[in-house]
Order: structure tokens, then C-alpha cells, then sequence
């Protein structure tokens, strides 16, 4: 990877650095695959609900897979916990594991497990996956009740050896899975983790043995200076200015009155960009809330790489990871709802507030930047889980699932429809597997047409989805949905999208329409019907091309009544029949 030239120290040769870069991307990625082959539940294997990375010495985030930007900014903190609990008490063979939001964790079913690479004697670094489990203990089954501390959402695991010298602590192992409702799935997916962990350090150690060890820590710390320096490039190139944005979540899951109504709760923000350097400030946001809506400040500044990474590297040039974040501060004040305090309840708040953060992110930046930004996007991870006895097997069982609404407009297309957006990258699990491992039929998922924004540039639709449980299958359902009553916003002159419903009915015909957060009984036989959030759309709607509203009409996204009432459309036949025949 260096050569000594006659005239004096070391250069490094650029081909070699470009190999050994790639390499380190490449070993996240392959700890990608190895998860998704091994793990046991669906939202591992099939959805790809967690994240990979290579991290240094220090725990600063080298690499990451093309995985979940939610956990861009947390990682590297819950890789430094374990630098910082255990420091040179660190062996060949050890693992560690933890989970605990107040030690860089986002929230409890986040269980991050971090293995320490050595190569003769030398540390060159930790392997990390982040993997949510579906459940993690607490009163509701797939850990998401509507509780008021973090010692009721489940599991809390402090920084632990989970293996010491290649030695499974066995009573460790025992205390997590008596603490969990489907312990086989947990042993198997924590077995998962385990084996990408060790295939990522086995990657590591080949490129010490090549290059050598000292050369692989310097070529993973000027991975981090690369990614800077193009940050920090692509920051001078754009105009200086300062943009605020404001909005409201639609609340924490805890009644605020006798009527059971949930008070909403206000987000601040105020981007400032000077040179080479952004500063996002979260002034005048709300205290923390009594629910889970709470964001510890890692979970806050993912939400922020996230939006940042966006508009600043559209072309995605810069390689992800903890050298580009030193270009940006984040500011935010304690016990917010933006930087909890202990103890403070937070499952909620790890993607919705993430979410929320890096649409607001778009929506201040169109100030300054109004070409590199979209309009808001679904803005929630619209999760749902069921849990009881499956009556097929006599077992508990435990679903959970993110499902998809809508991706926002942008300056120069319209928003996509029915796919993860923002902070989320997470996958559809087949209707086939969820029937097959669940007991419930799936009897409906479409694109919900009318849902994405007016605009120049319509918003992308959201989804409808209806579950049906099956004869003698009970169940406790949970909800954690944000954009009920907050509608995606729209960005330059486009409109809002449609906001989300979800609605439960029982087996004797009554239906209600169930809160955004929190635990609901449903009996057997019970159907759930979810509309999940549009998306915004951008730029005035009287600049929307005739042709793409009879494409939307032809297409099934926007309906006849929509089209007249949006767009002002007199005969919506005959825009119908310009895009036939353009088509």
C-alpha cells in the first residue's frame, strides 16, 4: 500500500488505498449477506432490519453496508461504550453485547453485537451489527407498549462480554432468553449475529496479514479523512445561509386527559452553513414527554446524517461514516424531546423522531438549498405488531412489521410510491412468509391512490394494508404511528399528503379507529385495515404537465375526482385518453 521513494518518507499509492477502501465496504456488506442467510426471524431475514459496520480502535464508524441511515449517528456511540466500559480489558475471542439507549444504543430492540478484531497482538478495530429483535421482554408482546420509563420497554442490557476468549458466558445467554417470548427465534438470531460478526473480523484480519496491521489502522483512519475532506468539498461548493423549520408529532401514546386525548408536542430546528461547516440547533424544542417519543441525541443526529448526506451528495460520492459527520455539529438541549434524559421512555422515538428530524432537515434547507431538497416523505415507520399463541403450533409467537408509504417529490420528479423513505431502508417481507410464520391472513396491500401531494411534482402514494387473524388466534396488537394527524408536508408550492388511519374491527361488525400509539386487544377473526401516510409534493400545482395527471389517472394514482378537485381538471376523461395515446 506505500512505497519509500530515494528522496525521502513513504507515499501512499492511490491504487492500493482505493483497493483497501472498497475492501473495508465490502466486509460490512458480506456481513450483510451472512445475516440474512442465518437469521431466523422475518424482519432480519426478509425486511433487512439492522445495519453492519467496521469500526477503529476508538469506535469511530470506518465503514457501513448499504443498510439503515437510522443508525448512522448511534452506532459509533455504541461501539465507544464498549471502548469506554471495558478499554485495554479487550481479548482475541471476546464479544460484547448491549442494547441500553443511554450508552449509544437507539432503542431497546436495537441489540447491537460488537467483536473486537486483533491481528498478532494488535487491535485493529471492532465488527458491529445492529439487529432489531422482535421482541425484547416488556408488558407488550414485540416490546412497543405506551410506557412512561425505559425500565418498562423490555430488556435493558448494559455493555456486557457476552464471550470471553471465544468462551460463551452460558448464564448471560440464559438471563436474555428468559427474558424474551420466542427464545428458539432470539437463540437464532443472536447465533446470526454472531457468525457476520466473526466472518467481518476474519475479512479484517486478511487485509492486516496483506497490507500489514499498522497499515490497515492507518488506511482505516484516512478512510475517515477522505470521507471529510469530500464533505467538507462538497459543503464550499454550496451557498452560505441559515433556513428554520418547525413541526408537531402527534404524540407520545399517553393520554394527557380525562378524555384520553394525546397532546402533541413541537420540534424546532435552525440549520446554519458557513464555509465548511453546517451547524443544526434544536433551540426551542419541546421538554422530553412522558411516552416513548423521547430521542436520545445520537438517535436525533442520525436523522440529521441522514437528510445532510442527501441534499449535500445527491451522486452518493462520499463514503458514509464517522470522518463526514466532523463537518456538522449538532446542538440540541437536555431532557428534550430531541435529547433524552435517563430514564426516559424512547422505542418510539428511535425512527419516528429520526424520521421527523430528517424531513425537517429537507424542509429547513429549502431556504438555502431549494434544488437539493424533497418534499416531506411518509415520515414514519408505520409498525404493527401482533403477538399471542398460534394456534396451528400451540407457541407464542411475536410479528413485527414497518410498512411502506409514500417517498417525497422532488425539484425534478414526482415521489415514489409504497417504499421506505427517509431514515428507513428496510424491505418488504413476503405476504407468503408472514402467512406461513403467523396466524393471520394478509388479505390486502396496494397502492392507496389520492394520497400523495399536489403538486408540479406529485408526492408518492401511500399503501393500504388489511390483516385478518385466524380462527382461535387472540392477540395483542401494537400501533406506533406518527403522521395521524401531522400530514406530510409539501415543499415550494406543493401540497400535503394524506395522512394515515388505522382502524380495528372485531368480530361483531363494531370498528374503531385505534390511536397512533399503543397496545390494542384484538380478538380472533379480528380485520385491521392501515392506510399508511402520502407523501408531499413539489412545486405549484398549476405547474403539473396535463400529461402527468392523465399518466396518474391511467395509472391508478390519482382518481377522476381527485384530478378535478387538485388540479382543477375540467374532463379527466380526456387527459385520460392523451395519455392512452401518448402511452
Amino acid at each position: 500500500m506505500t512505497s519509500r521513494t530515494s528522496t525521502g518518507p513513504r507515499q501512499r499509492d492511490p491504487a492500493a488505498f482505493e483497493i483497501a477502501k472498497n475492501a473495508l465496504f465490502k466486509i460490512a456488506e458480506e456481513m450483510r449477506v451472512i445475516l440474512c442467510k442465518t437469521a431466523y426471524s422475518p424482519i432480519l431475514k426478509s425486511a433487512g432490519d439492522f445495519s453492519c459496520g467496521v469500526f477503529d480502535a476508538k469506535g469511530a464508524m470506518v465503514a457501513q453496508g448499504q443498510d439503515l441511515p437510522i443508525h448512522l449517528g448511534s452506532m459509533p456511540d455504541a461501539v465507544r461504550a464498549i471502548v469506554s466500559v471495558f478499554g485495554d480489558d479487550t481479548h482475541d475471542g471476546d464479544v460484547f453485547i448491549h442494547n441500553d439507549p443511554y450508552f449509544g444504543g437507539s432503542h431497546l430492540p436495537d441489540v447491537n453485537v460488537i467483536r473486537p478484531a486483533f491481528y498478532e497482538g494488535l487491535l485493529l478495530g471492532y465488527t458491529c451489527l445492529r439487529a432489531h429483535w422482535p421482541d425484547v421482554g416488556s408488558a407488550t408482546p414485540g416490546s412497543y407498549g405506551a410506557v412512561t420509563e425505559v425500565y418498562g420497554e423490555g430488556l435493558r442490557l448494559p455493555p456486557l462480554r457476552l464471550v470471553s476468549k471465544g468462551v460463551m458466558n452460558a448464564d448471560l445467554e440464559k438471563v436474555i432468553l428468559a427474558n424474551v417470548r420466542t427464545p428458539a427465534e432470539r437463540r437464532g438470531d443472536l447465533g446470526a449475529q454472531l457468525a457476520a460478526t466473526l466472518r467481518g473480523v476474519q475479512r479484517l484480519q486478511e487485509l492486516a496479514q496483506r497490507y500489514g496491521a499498522r497499515e490497515t489502522v492507518e488506511t482505516m483512519a484516512e478512510v475517515m479523512d477522505y470521507s471529510e475532506r469530500l464533505m467538507r468539498g462538497a459543503l464550499l461548493d454550496l451557498p452560505d445561509g441559515e433556513g428554520t423549520f418547525e413541526d408537531f408529532c402527534d404524540g407520545d401514546g399517553i393520554a394527557d386527559d380525562a378524555d384520553g386525548n394525546d397532546a402533541r408536542f413541537r420540534v424546532r430546528m435552525r440549520i446554519k452553513k458557513s464555509g465548511d461547516h453546517l451547524l443544526v440547533d434544536f433551540a426551542g424544542s419541546d421538554p422530553q414527554v412522558k411516552g416513548p417519543m423521547n430521542a436520545p441525541l445520537s438517535v436525533t443526529a442520525s436523522g440529521v446524517y441522514c437528510g445532510l448526506k442527501m441534499t449535500v451528495d445527491p451522486g452518493n460520492l462520499i463514503p458514509p461514516n464517522s470522518g463526514c459527520w466532523r463537518a456538522i455539529s449538532v446542538e440540541a438541549p437536555e431532557a428534550s424531546v430531541v435529547s433524552a434524559a435517563f430514564p426516559a421512555p424512547v422505542v418510539y422515538a428511535n425512527h419516528e423522531m429520526s424520521h421527523r428530524v430528517a424531513d425537517m432537515v429537507m424542509g429547513a434547507l429549502a431556504a438555502i438549498w431549494p434544488d437539493r431538497v424533497m418534499a416531506c416523505s411518509q415520515g414514519t415507520s408505520a409498525v404493527v405488531t401482533f403477538g399471542g399463541v398460534d394456534p396451528r403450533s400451540g407457541k407464542r409467537y411475536v410479528s413485527y412489521e414497518s410498512i411502506k408509504g409514500g417517498f417525497g417529490a422532488r425539484p425534478n420528479k414526482d415521489g415514489i410510491n409504497t417504499i421506505s423513505s427517509g431514515i428507513s431502508n428496510t424491505m418488504n417481507t413476503p405476504i407468503e412468509v408472514l402467512e406461513m410464520a403467523f396466524p393471520f391472513r394478509v388479505e390486502r396491500y396496494a397502492v392507496n391512490p389520492d394520497t400523495g401531494g399536489a403538486g408540479q411534482f406529485r408526492g408518492g402514494c401511500g399503501a393500504i394494508r388489511t390483516w385478518r387473524l385466524l380462527e382461535g388466534a387472540d392477540a395483542v396488537g401494537s400501533l406506533c404511528m406518527e403522521r395521524m394527524t401531522s400530514p406530510p408536508f409539501g415543499l415550494m408550492g406543493g401540497q400535503a399528503g394524506a395522512a394515515a388511519v388505522v382502524t380495528l374491527t372485531t368480530p361483531d361488525g363494531k370498528s374503531r379507529t385505534l390511536p397512533c400509539k399503543g397496545a390494542f386487544q384484538a380478538p380472533a377473526g379480528s380485520v385491521i385495515d392501515l392506510i399508511t401516510p402520502g407523501s408531499g409534493g413539489f412545486g405549484v400545482v398549476a405547474k403539473r404537465v396535463p400529461a402527468a395527471i392523465g399518466q396518474d389517472l391511467l395509472d391508478g394514482y390519482v382518481t377522476a375526482d381527485a384530478a378535478t378537485r387538485d388540479y382543477g381538471v375540467g374532463n379527466p376523461d380526456e387527459l385520460l385518453g392523451h395519455a392512452k395515446t401518448e402511452d
